[in-house]
């Protein structure tokens, strides 16, 4: 499969994810839901992980253990925590940050080459996601200072989600050179689900698996089947063969899906800050690639060319 098709398939999954597993939270724990997501996933996983399964060394397993930890416990765990107290339609747009933190960090980690242009777009597209952080405080209309801390806090959960995730993929980018990505992915899943069962217990103690109706089980299917299953298989395949710099420009996709999935859902619409944050990020596209619409589409054509 063309890596690039991969991973723009993995983005739309995971740009759906925010306003379906915030649907499904009004109804599980965050921390539960991690859980189950992940543990069944592996379990889909398991035929393809045994088919592939090869020897690896002893440091490459503790990376993928330490790459999991970044990729399942902070990346989902903050996630998770984070749609509870802030909108949905902001999680894609937070995530934009992925790729300034991710060109950054393979620069200075990979050592791959620094493109000003590139660089200095990103930091403009950086200002649209510091807008959308900080729009509760800006908001008016009669909601109190404790719901607008509440979603600040959400906002920064997010970031602090984004970052987990950056990590992970400069440690898995090594690994999948040197071991089967059904292997990383279905180690990861276990050992995630694994990590995720002493912050999840104390949930028992106000929820039982009676309370669970049908919101939960929309938000345990699509992460078991599509957004874990489906979409870390095709973001592991996507990584291992293109540039660290290349992968994080493809979330630019989410915020768009984010929001076709939000207003029917839970019915979620755009803030003026939304619209202004998204601008930026759009702007930073447009002087880090040099057209006005970007879409990560036309690098199909180009990875064949030059496969």
């Amino acid at each position: 499969m063309n890596p690039i098709l991969a991973l723009i398939i993995t983005n739309v999954i995971w740009g759906a994810a925010s306003p379906v597993f915030k649907f499904a939270l009004t109804n599980i724990p965050p921390f539960i839901l991690g859980f189950l997501r992940f543990f069944g996933a592996s379990f889909l996983l398991l035929p393809f992980a045994v088919k592939n399964w090869k020897k690896m060394s002893l440091p490459d397993f503790g990376l993928i253990l330490l790459g999991s930890f970044f990729a399942i416990n902070i990346n989902i765990g903050f996630f998770f925590l984070g749609l509870q107290k802030t909108t949905s339609i902001n999680a894609p747009i937070i995530a934009s940050s992925q790729p300034i933190f991710l060109y950054i960090f393979a620069i200075i980690f990979l050592k791959e080459k620094m493109h000003k242009k590139v660089f200095h777009g990103l930091l403009i597209a950086l200002i649209g996601v510091i807008i959308i952080i900080v729009s509760p405080l800006l908001l008016d209309g009669g909601i109190s200072l404790g719901a607008k801390e509440g979603a600040l806090e959400g906002n920064l959960y997010l970031v602090i989600a984004t970052l987990g995730a950056v990590i992970n993929a400069l440690i898995f980018k090594k690994v999948l050179r040197r071991v089967n990505m059904w292997q990383v992915t279905f180690i990861s899943f276990v050992f995630g689900a694994l990590l995720f069962i002493p912050v999840m217990l104390p949930e028992f103690a106000t929820w039982s698996f009676a309370d669970l109706n049908s919101n939960g089980w929309v938000g345990i299917i699509y992460g078991v089947v599509f957004s874990s299953a489906i979409a870390y298989g095709l973001f592991n395949y996507g990584i291992s063969k293109i540039t660290a710099q290349e992968v994080g420009i493809f979330a630019y996709i989410d915020p768009v899906v984010a929001v076709a999935v939000a207003i029917p859902l839970i019915h979620e619409y755009p803030t003026p800050a939304f619209y202004i944050g998204t601008f930026f990020v759009f702007l930073g596209i447009f002087i880090a690639e040099g057209r006005v619409h970007y879409h990560p589409l036309h690098r199909i054509w180009r990875w064949k060319v030059v496969k």
